[in-house]
């Protein structure tokens, strides 16, 4: 898993930038019926989304980040609104917020126990009623038919644990019912050849050893294709909605 604290200075540039936080938080703000009058944002990272989130007329949105260095740039943004804190305790009281969302967050946990539980805080600190958004299948997003997935294909891949049959059994474990979906470009993340292997280079792909002979050989491959600087397709992210049920329900 890559170190947050090192991204944290280059991470909005190398991930689509303002033209992405803008689909995703897009995305999100139509799975959330009216009145939604507080969100919470968790796994913030630098406020680039949570932002543009806040800027929606008569919602309230408080992000909450493990990094600090993230944290403290998202808090640049949203002055009074980060909150530093773990995904699987959240440090917020239950039946706080009218929704909650994690965007590009599940997909970053070790094992189903870790993402199973993140659900859950998701669900404690929801109001029955509320709506969790979530993305899912983050890595399957970026498989675009491209000559690079060619390339790719070989490389060993760890289970998903976003995936989106098992995100809703999660969900139904704690009381949420599926309410909704939709899905958004990854503006300015189409891998190029030569993006794609300096990836390789520095660990992106966490099942493959950044100084292993496996890299060597698809950074060979991808240094073999055409247009080295042109990015393929951009990825298209999925989200889920859920709702919790009432205590009537």
């Amino acid at each position: 898993m890559l170190d947050y604290s090192e991204e944290a200075d280059r991470y909005d540039a190398s991930r689509g930038g303002e033209p992405r936080a803008a689909a995703a938080a897009a995305a999100v703000l139509g799975l959330l019926p009216s009145p939604t009058r507080t969100l919470l944002d968790v796994a913030c990272g630098t406020g680039l989304v949570t932002r543009r989130l806040a800027a929606h007329e008569g919602l309230r949105v408080t992000g909450v980040d493990a990094t600090y260095r993230m944290a403290r740039m998202a808090a640049d943004r949203l002055p009074g609104a980060i909150v530093l804190g773990d995904s699987r305790r959240l440090p917020f009281p239950d039946d706080t917020f009218d929704a909650v969302s994690t965007v590009w967050l599940l997909h970053l946990m070790p094992g189903p126990e870790e993402t199973a539980a993140v659900v859950g805080e998701c669900a404690r600190v929801l109001r029955p009623g509320g709506t969790y958004v979530t993305t899912v299948d983050k890595a399957a997003s970026h498989d675009v038919c491209s000559d690079i997935d060619v390339v790719l294909a070989p490389r060993p891949v760890r289970p998903a644990v976003d995936r989106a049959e098992a995100v809703a059994v999660y969900a139904a474990e704690h009381g949420m019912a599926p309410a909704g979906r939709s899905r958004f470009t990854g503006h300015g993340q189409g891998r190029s050849p030569r993006s794609t292997a300096d990836d390789l280079r520095r660990g992106w792909f966490t099942q493959i050893p950044p100084d292993g002979p496996l890299a060597a050989r698809l950074a060979a491959r991808l240094a073999a294709l055409p247009d080295q600087d042109v990015p393929r397709p951009d990825p298209r992210f999925g989200l889920r909605a859920f709702r919790k049920r009432t205590r009537a329900a």
